[in-house]
C-alpha cells in the first residue's frame, strides 16, 4: 500500500474515524484504523462493534493494500508531523511508513483480515434531513438520555417519523426533551430507537452547515448515516419505546413568561452553593408577578426573583436546578413558557409552535436533607 495526501484531510479524516474507537476493548483489533486502498480510493474505518465509521480520503495512490494501525498512535503521529503532504507505506510485514518533509516514522501495524467489517446494509428506506438540523436536534435532546445500561431503552432516542414529521425524543426517568421536526417531503411511517452514544459521537463529526444534507438509511435492525464523504452505521437498539404522550400532560394551572437568560443566570448562580452530587433543589415560589429562586445548603442560601408575566395560580415547588440548566441552555428563544399544575406535578417548558417540549419532574423539598 502507497499514497500521498494531504495532512490537514488526513488528520480530519482520523478524527471523524477515531469517534468509533472504544475506550476500552479486549479485542486489540477494535483500537486500530483499517486503511483500506483500492479501486481508486482511500479509506479509513474503524469499528467498536456498536456503530462503525468509514471515510473516504482523497490522495495520490501508488499501490493497493490493507493495514490496521493503532489509532491513537497513528493520529499523534500526523498531527505532529510538518509539512502539508504526508507520504504513507505499508510493506508485506505490515511496517508503515509515514513521511513528511524531514520527518519520518515507521510503525508496526497489522494485518487488516481479523478486523470487523461494517455491515453491508440495503439503503432503501431513508429520510434527508439537513446536517444543521440533525445536529441542533441530537444537542437540544441527547442530555435526557440515561448514562447507564440499567434500561437500554432510555440510553437511546425514539425517531419516529409519520409523513413529513420527525420526532426526537429522549427521556431518563427524571425528565423527557421532545424535538418536532418538520422534513422537506413525506416518508414512510417508521419509530427507531438509535444509541445515545452514537448520536453524541454523530454530533462532533457533522459539520452543522444548512445546506449539506445527512441521508439517514433504516433497516429491522441498523440505521445509516451518510454524509460528505463519511457513512456512519449503528445498530439500534431493540425494543418497544416509552408511550410518552400518555405522561404528557397539556393541562395546566399556572403559565410564566421569562427572559430566559435571567433564569440561567440566577440558577447558575444558585448552583455556586451545591457541591456535585448533592440532591439540594432549587425552590421556585410564583406568587403575583414574581418568580422567586431559593437554595439553601450547607455552604449558604441564595434568594433572587425573576421578572416574569404570569397567568392562574401560584405554586411553590422544587427541581434539580442541573436538569433546567440542561433544558434552557439548549433553547434557542429569548423568551420562554414554563407550564406548572402543582408542587407535585412536571413542569413543562414548551413553545407555543410546538417545536420543542421539555418536562421535569419535582423534588420534594419538603424530605430532602
Amino acid at each position: 500500500m502507497e499514497f500521498y495526501c494531504s495532512k490537514n484531510d488526513l488528520v480530519n479524516s482520523v478524527n471523524i474515524v477515531s469517534k468509533a474507537v472504544p475506550s476500552k476493548t479486549t479485542m486489540t483489533i477494535l483500537e486500530c484504523i483499517l486503511i483500506s486502498v483500492s479501486n481508486g480510493k482511500i479509506h479509513l474505518m474503524t469499528n467498536d462493534t456498536e456503530h462503525g465509521i468509514d471515510t473516504e480520503l482523497k490522495g495520490d495512490i501508488k499501490e493497493n493494500g490493507v493495514v490496521a494501525i493503532e489509532a491513537k498512535r497513528f493520529s499523534d503521529v500526523v498531527r505532529r508531523m510538518p509539512g502539508d503532504i504526508i507520504h504513507i507505506k505499508s510493506d508485506d510485514n505490515y511496517l508503515v511508513y509515514i513521511s513528511c518533509e524531514k520527518a519520518k516514522f515507521t510503525i508496526s501495524g497489522k494485518s487488516g483480515d481479523d478486523f470487523p467489517n461494517l455491515d453491508d446494509v440495503e439503503r432503501k428506506d431513508f429520510i434527508t434531513i439537513s446536517q444543521f438540523t440533525l445536529r441542533e436536534v441530537i444537542i437540544q435532546t441527547i442530555f435526557s438520555i440515561a448514562p447507564n445500561d440499567n434500561n437500554k431503552i432510555m440510553t437511546g432516542e425514539l425517531f419516529d417519523i409519520k409523513g413529513n414529521k420527525l420526532r426526537v425524543i429522549s427521556l431518563d426517568g427524571h425528565r423527557i426533551s421532545i424535538r418536532n421536526i418538520e422534513l422537506r417531503q413525506d416518508y414512510p411511517s417508521r419509530k427507531v430507537i438509535i444509541p445515545g452514544k452514537t448520536l453524541n459521537e454523530l454530533s462532533k463529526i457533522l459539520s452543522g452547515e444548512i445546506e449539506k444534507v445527512v441521508n439517514i438509511y433504516f433497516t429491522d435492525f441498523n440505521a445509516v448515516f451518510e454524509f460528505d464523504n463519511t457513512v456512519l452505521i449503528t445498530r439500534l437498539i431493540e425494543g418497544e419505546f416509552f408511550d410518552v404522550d400518555r405522561m404528557i400532560s397539556n393541562e395546566y394551572a399556572s403559565k410564566v413568561k421569562l427572559n430566559k437568560k435571567e433564569l440561567i443566570d440566577c440558577i447558575d448562580r444558585a448552583t455556586l452553593l451545591v457541591r456535585e452530587n448533592d440532591r439540594k433543589p432549587v425552590i421556585i415560589t410564583i406568587n403575583n408577578e414574581e418568580f422567586k429562586i431559593e437554595i439553601k445548603s450547607p455552604i449558604g442560601s441564595l434568594d433572587e426573583s425573576v421578572n416574569v408575566e404570569k397567568e392562574g395560580d401560584d405554586i411553590k415547588i422544587g427541581f434539580n436546578p442541573r436538569f433546567l440548566l440542561d433544558a434552557l441552555r439548549v433553547i434557542d428563544d429569548d423568551e420562554i413558557n414554563i407550564y406548572f399544575m402543582n408542587s407535585k406535578a412536571p413542569c413543562y417548558i414548551k413553545d407555543e409552535s410546538g417545536k420543542y417540549n421539555y418536562m421535569v419532574l419535582p423534588i420534594n423539598f419538603n424530605t430532602v436533607g
